[in-house]
Parts: C-alpha cells; structure tokens; sequence
C-alpha cells in the first residue's frame, strides 16, 4: 500500500468511528426504543461476560477440558459460592485466586 493509501484508510476510519460513537449524543431528545429492546439491553452486560468468561473456565488450548483436576473448576465453584453465600465481590475474587493458586502451585495442576 502506498502511503497515500494508508493515510486515507486511517482517516476513513476515524470519521466512521466518530460518526458511530457520536450517534447518541447528537439528538437533542431521546430517541424512542421499544420496551422489548429495552429489556433485551438489561441482559446485555451480562450475556457478554458469560460468553467471555465460560470458555476460559472449559476450555483449554482450544479444546474442552477433559479433566475434574483443573484449578480454574474449583476456583469458579469456591468463588461463586462464595459470592452466594456473601454478596462480595472483593472476597469472591480473593478466594477464587486463592484456590488457583494453591491448586496450580501446590498440588501443580
């Protein structure tokens, strides 16, 4: 690509980005949506964690675990019922990490 070229790419780019991200603040009301997005939208936050966390915990290298004796099982299982038990996300994220490190050090899982 020439330079010209990369210059033109990078500024298309940025006007695309802007345009999108300024979307919502260019209205000076705000725009209707239906209720059946809004509640949709509620789930959002939540459906994204889930799709980005779940494989982490099953999958290994790309492939399911086949295996109970991994770390990251025990580590989810002690800290959500930590956070059920609890409601803290401080002590949740602390005794998930704990039990990783003590099964990944310790035990060499």
């Amino acid at each position: 690509m020439s330079t010209w070229e990369t210059v033109l790419g990078i500024a298309g780019l940025a006007l695309i980005t802007v345009l999108t991200r300024s979307f919502f603040l260019l209205p000076r009301r705000e725009l209707p949506m239906p209720d059946w997005a809004k509640q949709g939208l509620r789930y959002a936050p939540l459906a994204a964690l889930a799709a980005v966390i779940a494989p982490e915990i099953v999958m290994s290298k790309g492939a399911l675990i086949h295996s109970w004796q991994d770390a990251r099982l025990f580590a989810v299982a002690v800290g959500s019922a930590y956070f059920f038990w609890k409601r803290g996300i401080l002590g949740t994220i602390v005794s998930g990490t704990a039990v990783m490190l003590v099964l990944r050090v310790g035990l060499g899982w």
